[in-house]
């Protein structure tokens, strides 16, 4: 039999020691956001009050303003309870909140939302769907083009062709591709 086996070991060591809790800190980006929240729900408020003011209980801004008073209560609470922890100092704010591929991934769809009406579904796509190809699987261009227009022609077929979802067609002239298309294969299309 062994010396050190839990039957053989005294009551207070045969469980493992807990350790001593972490000390809270406030990681990147958290204050701002908590202050944020706060803002967010005192405007809230003040729009709950814009409904009917606060004229009776049962008045039709009287639940809007309830629940939007609950949170501009427990924001403040987070708020000031998160600005009180000490900042951490490990990381920043850019590689823990908004590190280098999320970022140019937003960027290009805040450009791809831009440039959808005015230049067209098919070139837009393409572009986008080559360029965060390119940026995410950091292949040859050749790998981006390709896996990017084939993408593109399956999303075409399925929604403009099957499901005829109607896209903007910008600088493409979608419509007499298709109509030549039609008169090409004999109306099939």
């Amino acid at each position: 039999m062994q010396e050190n086996s839990p039957q053989n070991m005294p009551p207070e060591m045969s469980a493992p020691e807990m350790p001593a809790p972490a000390r809270a800190i406030r990681k990147p980006g958290e204050r701002g956001f908590a202050i944020f929240l706060a803002v967010a729900s005192a405007y809230l408020l003040y729009s709950a009050y814009g409904i009917s003011g606060f004229t009776a209980l049962s008045g039709a801004g009287a639940i809007p303003m309830a629940a939007s008073l609950a949170m501009v209560i427990t924001s403040a609470i987070v708020a000031l309870r998160t600005a009180r922890l000490p900042a951490a100092s490990t990381q920043g704010f850019f590689n823990e909140v908004l590190p280098l591929r999320i970022a140019v991934i937003a960027g290009l769809l805040i450009a791809y939302a831009f440039a959808l009406q005015p230049i067209g579904f098919l070139p837009t796509s393409a572009a986008f769907l080559i360029l965060a190809i390119k940026f995410l699987s950091r292949r040859s261009w050749v790998f981006s083009v390709g896996t990017g227009l084939l993408s593109l022609l399956a999303i075409y077929l399925v929604f403009r062709i099957i499901f005829t979802v109607l896209m903007p067609s910008g600088i493409v002239p979608e419509g007499e591709i298709l109509a030549w298309l039609r008169g090409v294969f004999g109306g099939g299309v």
